[in-house]
């Protein structure tokens, strides 16, 4: 039994360190997002995947987006939905300013408003799952 338990703890420690917190503005967890691009909601049921392709699924496996190496996003017709610069200025498909990630995690709105934290996950993932889909 000690065996079993010892183990589960070792499981659940690893399950934690491949795992970013996704917050709200108050700090409360909303999701994960995983090392491999795996989207989960607070109760860790997967709501997605962003490939290393930078495809964008949801949890059904469906191509609902991609990620393009320039920092362009696309929905799943290859329309272009918004822009991730390298700054962490992210525009809409009208290169508007809708929001911003800041260097430590911080998400911020056009008006530079906390709308969340997403620590050191990439850029581009957070513009994902904060602007441009839902999971």
């Amino acid at each position: 039994m000690k065996k079993l338990f010892l183990f589960a703890c070792t499981m659940f420690a690893g399950i934690a360190l491949n795992a970013q917190s996704i917050e709200n503005s108050s700090h409360s967890t909303t999701g994960y997002i995983k090392d491999d691009g795996t989207i989960e909601n607070s109760s860790h049921s997967t709501s997605g995947y962003i490939k290393s392709d930078g495809t964008i699924e949801n949890s059904s496996h469906s191509t609902i987006g991609y990620i393009r190496s320039d920092g362009t996003i696309e929905n799943s017709s290859h329309s272009t939905v918004g822009y991730v610069k390298s700054d962490g200025t992210i525009e809409n498909s009208s290169h508007s300013t809708i929001g911003y990630v800041k260097s430590d995690g911080t998400v911020e709105d056009s008006s530079h408003s906390t709308i969340g934290h997403a620590g050191s996950v990439k850029k581009e993932w957070v513009a994902v799952t904060f602007f441009f889909f839902k999971f």
